[in-house]
């Protein structure tokens, strides 16, 4: 056999090898995160969820989503556990750094004064009267054609 017709398959089950690797490596990882969980700690679910662990389980988690609301999770639902610091700002919206510029929820806010952003479409006499000589004009194009 020539090893020119092999290295190509040669190739293809490295690849293959290397992202299975990978991929097992991530699985672990993942795991390890979710074995990091402890009754207090809050979370993220796979579905942008943010909650708080109340018991944790062999396969699910008992996770408070409101104030006195609590809902049983599978353990593979938890995308993220978060420090405790960065739950507490993303979920109770404490004050944003000084460096950081405030987004306003809506566009009226940009302008200083209602007068400032509004614009004139109305016709004027001028504008009627352009339209009807650019209509005039067509007219003409294709009569001579």
């Amino acid at each position: 056999m020539d090893i020119g017709l092999l290295l190509p398959f040669i190739i293809l089950i490295g690849a293959m090898l290397l992202m299975t690797r990978s991929a097992k490596k991530k699985q672990q990882q993942a795991m390890q995160m979710r074995d990091r969980m402890e009754p207090g700690t809050g979370i993220r679910t796979i579905g942008g969820m943010y909650a708080l662990v109340k018991e944790v389980h062999s396969d699910t988690v008992l996770l408070e989503v409101a104030p006195g609301v609590h809902a049983v999770y599978a353990k593979n639902a938890v995308g993220a556990v978060l420090e405790a610091d960065e739950y507490e700002r993303i979920v109770n919206g404490e004050d944003h750094d000084a460096d950081t510029p405030v987004v306003p929820d809506d566009a009226s806010s940009l302008v200083s004064d209602g007068s400032a952003g509004k614009t004139d479409l109305s016709k004027t006499d001028s504008s009627a009267d352009d339209a009807e000589t650019g209509d005039a004009k067509r007219k003409g194009d294709t009569d001579s054609n």
